[in-house]
């Protein structure tokens, strides 16, 4: 198979789940879940076939087309003259690429996406053409933003993404979810206009120098330029602003978790293992190869934000009443991981941060259902409602006690191997001070305390509420949802080299780039 067809299904992945709109439409919403499900299995099938042969074409120094094993690119602004050439005043085309760094968010992306759909069909019966078809409508706006390589066109995929998300909280959600939807809304929508501003500026500045003039959005091009250290701290702060908004990064975490307690259960677990890895990715492809030395100028305060949500997160997690919300601020904790990893310019922590978003959407996204299946069945999520489960409930404790272990990096599963590579890097790190890994280091310690308490009060002690007594324990279907994160929790844990093989081919260019361009000096670990 060539990188041609490859370029070819990459295209389809992002664009069939559109095709099943129209047909539940048209079809009605007795057939809704299954032309959804169905549907939404396409763009997996294709992202394991695409993956398959990026693995062979990755063998080759990815240093040649500038890193990514599989692109393509299509005229999307211009008119094209009779001698075959394009004229046009804006260089903005609809290009996209998959390199290390967004081949796994590819594949969690469309992993995710079915399994929410199948999830649902136990617990939404309501407006079910209506729901199915902006879950499907979101799953474009995602797989789009992985892969775009213009930043125009990573601009609409940014805020495509935006719009069903709100409708899912909105409609779908809890008794709060229109102030949820809106917070939700506003927040995202006035960091990414500032991102549109930093974009046009950077197109014509970038014109400028390399395209004789042309207002350009290709990345391939605009990362050719040699921004000023001025102007880089502008942009890098109009990036990052919004980018730090997705994340969430403290202080800018208050609308996560209004959003994953009063939003669908399949809304908030496409939230958290997906929705806000944009932000993530958005740093590590746009704001560190094009803005280096602003990167390294700000790095120390974003590590000591990233380490203040840690904490705060954390300790946020062991007052929460409400497990759905308990687990929404251990996000905050995570994602501040992640930060961390990032801007501590090592080839160790990029590649745990990288490989810590696969982790945190499967490990949260595994605990995000598996509220949702207690729910469904109680219609409550205080922690004091449920006490003694294990007793009826074996499957179902045996799982939550697996993903709980993964969330709080127990050695054998996912979350240690990202956890401890950040915490390995940010240690190491010439760039920041070793302070904030130790600092990290406690988020760690506190995470275990209030998952392994909340696990204790819901699943052991004495059955004292009826309710609890006739609970049915875990369906085939349900199981069959599960099952898929809790093997890639084991997997990953025990065999991580072949993620990391492939990450680090793309993370570590990233961070020799940002080094060397601001101190030749400083050496690598």
């Amino acid at each position: 198979m060539t990188t041609e067809t490859l370029a070819l299904l990459m295209i389809a992945m992002i664009f069939v789940p559109l095709i099943g709109v129209p047909l539940i439409l048209t079809l009605g919403k007795s057939s809704a879940r299954y032309i959804a499900f169905g549907v939404s299995m396409i763009p997996f099938l294709l992202s394991v076939v695409i993956y398959m042969g990026y693995l062979n074409f990755s063998t080759l120094n990815v240093a040649t087309a500038d890193g990514y094993v599989i692109d393509a690119a299509y005229r999307w602004f211009g008119e094209k003259l009779p001698n075959g050439n394009w004229v046009s005043s804006f260089d903005i085309n609809f290009l996209a690429g998959i390199d290390g760094i967004s081949i796994y968010l590819i594949l969690l992306t469309t992993l995710i996406f079915p399994l929410s759909i199948l999830f649902s069909w136990g617990s939404v019966h309501d407006k079910e053409a209506a729901y199915y078809s902006l879950l499907l409508i979101l799953e474009a706006g995602v797989l789009g933003v992985f892969v775009s390589l213009d930043l125009i066109l990573f601009y609409v995929f940014f805020e495509m993404v935006l719009i069903p998300m709100y409708f899912l909280i909105g409609i779908w959600g809890g008794k709060d979810r229109i102030y949820a939807a809106l917070k939700f809304f506003l927040y995202t929508l006035i960091g990414s206009l500032l991102m549109l501003v930093c974009i046009i500026y950077l197109g014509y500045f970038a014109g400028q120098q390399v395209n004789s003039g042309v207002f350009t959005s290709d990345l391939l091009k605009i990362s050719q330029v040699s921004i000023p250290a001025h102007i880089q701290t502008w942009l890098f702060l109009g990036f990052t602003f919004s980018f730090a908004i997705k994340v969430p990064l403290f202080p800018l975490h208050t609308w996560l978790p209004d959003a994953h307690v009063q939003a669908p259960t399949s809304g908030s677990v496409i939230l958290a293992a997906v929705l806000l890895k944009m932000g993530t990715y958005g740093l590590i492809r746009f704001c560190l190869p094009l803005f280096p030395l602003a990167s390294i100028e700000f790095a120390p305060y974003l590590c000591a934000l990233g380490t203040i949500g840690i904490v705060y997160g954390a300790i946020a997690s062991m007052v929460q009443t409400d497990i759905k919300k308990l687990v929404a601020y251990s996000s905050v904790s995570h994602l501040g991981f992640i930060v961390l990893g990032i801007f501590s310019f090592t080839k160790e922590s990029m590649s745990g941060a990288i490989l810590q978003m696969i982790n945190h959407g499967i490990s949260t996204g595994a605990l995000f259902l598996l509220i949702g299946m207690i729910y469904d069945r109680r219609h409550t999520r205080e922690i004091k409602d449920f006490q003694g489960l294990a007793k009826v409930v074996p499957l179902f404790t045996v799982i939550f006690m697996i993903t709980t272990f993964s969330s709080i990096g127990l050695p054998g599963l996912n979350g240690f191997v990202g956890e401890f590579l950040i915490l390995l890097g940010a240690f190491s790190s010439e760039v920041v001070s070793s302070t904030f890994a130790i600092v990290g280091t406690t988020g760690v310690i506190i995470a275990a305390v209030y998952m392994l308490w909340m696990f204790r009060r819901v699943m052991f002690g004495t059955l004292e509420k009826e309710e609890n007594r006739s609970l049915k324990d875990l369906s085939g279907r349900e199981v069959a949802v599960l099952m898929p994160l809790i093997i890639l929790m084991f997997y990953i844990g025990f065999h991580a080299t072949p993620f990391l093989k492939e990450v680090g081919k793309s993370s570590d260019q990233v961070v020799e780039k940002i080094l060397l361009s601001t101190n030749p000096g400083i050496s690598q670990k």
